[in-house]
């Protein structure tokens, strides 16, 4: 359409170069055939308004008015305190494993067995050698022992009391040597039996008879017997690292069965998928019924300003940490805040900073808008 309107202003323009040139005698009538001619190319000449978009209408909802100082409460999971992963310390076939998820097991019970055919070869021949050896020796110490009674009164030449000692000397060191052999056999031959460390509880198995294990892959893993955790993930540990009471944990399935427990211990870094830090609390004498991988809630008393409740589609990130649009009720202009989490649950987030009652917060969409895109009010979230 652009060329067209092109073709036609230089086609016009070269009529009236024309006119102009031919017939500047003429009538004045000519000028005001050209008049229109002058007004289309006036026309044509002018460029089109570039109209603009409409305000993209989001979804929102008040912020409503600060809850005040309460519990926090996460959901969690019962985990042991120490849980080790245990492997044999040789390459082989596994012949038999003797327990599965969920058996109980008392220190040095037997776990599982490699094929040992080639350790108990290897064990029976060190122990040959060193009986060979074991005799040789006492042989030669039986014979330095007559060599030195028969050397005074001159039965044997000196030289003959020399070979005997270092006859017993050479089998001395070889029946060391055939010992330590031995003990290396014996070894190797009792680490085809992998047993427990320490009474615990089966949580694991990763092998099957007659797979082929390589030398520390794990074949079970073991929840030792003794402490118990709580095992939650936070977006904000620096509210834990601050919390010196107690907490109170009980049972998701049935709250009336609970116990008190201590913080142990944050993971330094965050995880790179959840982006959530790990916190373990120690549980302080749990009931039985807590056993482990039980769903927990956590109660944390909360310190500090109250906490507003928003839904969790409403999050998202700015330099790694949480934030929330927030839209000018005014300029319609949307507003990026850093907000701290005091805590949340599967559908909401709970914002002790950032935000304050009132403000018009966008609930869905978030990971398309951008900082200072003007938007219109659509429909309000419940």
């Amino acid at each position: 359409m652009t060329e067209n309107i092109s073709d036609l202003t230089d086609c016009v323009r070269q009529v009236m170069r024309h006119l102009f040139t031919f017939h500047r005698l003429a009538l004045p009538g000519y000028c005001l055939l050209a008049l229109p001619v002058v007004l289309l190319l006036t026309a044509c000449d002018g460029k089109p308004e570039k109209q603009t978009a409409p305000p993209r209408p989001v979804r929102t909802i008040t912020a409503p008015v600060a809850a005040g100082t309460g519990l926090l409460i996460r959901t969690g999971e019962i985990r042991p305190q120490d849980e080790v992963a245990l492997g044999f310390r040789l390459d082989g076939r596994l012949l038999m494993r003797a327990v599965d998820v969920g058996d109980s097991v008392t220190a040095g019970q037997l776990l599982g067995t490699l094929e040992s055919d080639t350790q108990q070869n290897q064990f029976e021949s060190a122990r040959a050698d060193f009986t060979s050896a074991l005799a040789t020796e006492r042989l030669a110490a039986l014979n330095l022992k007559r060599m030195i009674q028969l050397m005074p009164s001159g039965a044997i030449a000196r030289v003959q009391l020399d070979t005997a000692r270092s006859d017993w000397q050479t089998a001395a060191s070889r029946r060391q040597s055939s010992e330590a052999a031995l003990k290396t056999a014996q070894e190797n031959l009792s680490w085809t039996r992998l047993t427990a460390p320490a009474a615990g509880v089966v949580t694991q198995v990763s092998a099957q008879p007659g797979q082929v294990l390589m030398a520390g892959q794990p074949l079970v893993t073991l929840a030792v017997s003794g402490g118990r955790d709580a095992v939650i993930d936070v977006v904000d540990p620096q509210q834990f690292s601050r919390h010196t009471g107690v907490f109170i944990i009980s049972l998701t399935r049935d709250p009336v069965v609970k116990c008190t427990g201590e913080l142990r211990n944050i993971s330094p870094q965050a995880d790179p998928q959840t982006r959530t830090w790990r916190v373990r609390i120690h549980l302080i004498d749990p009931p039985v019924s807590m056993m482990l991988g039980a769903s927990v809630q956590v109660r944390q008393a909360a310190s500090g300003p109250g906490l507003i409740s928003l839904p969790a589609s409403a999050l998202t990130w700015t330099g790694g940490k949480p934030a929330v649009f927030v839209v000018n009720r005014l300029s319609h202009q949307l507003e990026l805040r850093p907000v701290t989490l005091g805590g949340y649950t599967t559908s909401a987030i709970l914002v002790s900073t950032g935000v304050v009652s009132g403000d018009a917060v966008v609930t869905a969409g978030v990971n398309q808008l951008r900082q200072g895109e003007t938007v219109a009010f659509g429909e309000a979230a419940e």
